[in-house]
């Protein structure tokens, strides 16, 4: 049966599995979107945990897709790790890993594709309100992506419940430099 409101404590052991291995083979990273806003207290509905991975060659990933394996995981797709390369990552597509024996959570898996991917995960933090000792992609970044770029009425309260938690501590100038960055790369 599949379940659209999964429970914190069910995505944090996940991810903490998944960034474990990320982190083993020095994989650098970053978890945006809706889990985001999770981590901060906000009730609300996913399935998935999404990741930006930094760039790298096809050998790198085939041999993290294989680690990944070793440690329990499948990948929705079940392709060979250099067709998941050239058919989804290369192309800006992701990949979902889960656990083996349960299709949920699902971890949503892509390459950085440009600037902005770069610079979040130059700017990637461990935001001390999740108490989660994972990296995330900034709060300004999160904010700036939901309300110029996903927009969805989901997303638009992921960043005003962001707002509320980071209220005074949000530099608003880098909130309308990511704007003016979404802007120029994704919405043009």
């Amino acid at each position: 049966m599949k379940r659209s409101i999964m429970d914190r404590t069910i995505l944090e052991a996940f991810a903490k599995d998944f960034v474990s291995v990320l982190d083993r083979q020095k994989i650098t990273y970053i978890i945006v979107s809706g889990f985001v806003a999770i981590a901060h207290g906000r009730s609300r509905g996913t399935e998935d945990i999404d990741v930006i991975l930094e760039r790298m060659p096809k050998e790198r990933f085939a041999r993290l897709h294989a680690y990944l394996l070793k440690e329990n995981f499948e990948c929705v797709q079940a392709e060979p790790p250099e067709k998941l390369y050239t058919e989804y990552l290369s192309k800006g597509l992701a990949i979902r890993y889960f656990r083996k024996g349960s299709v949920l959570p699902e971890m949503e898996v892509k390459l950085a594709k440009d600037q902005l991917d770069e610079y979040q995960l130059e700017t990637r933090k461990k935001l001390p309100f999740t108490d989660m000792d994972f990296y995330f992609s900034s709060v300004e970044m999160n904010i700036a992506f939901k309300e110029e770029l996903l927009k969805s009425p989901k997303d638009i309260e992921d960043a005003r419940h962001l707002r509320i938690i980071y209220e005074g501590k949000t530099d608003e100038k880098e909130i309308e430099k990511i704007k003016g960055e979404i802007r120029r790369l994704r919405l043009k």
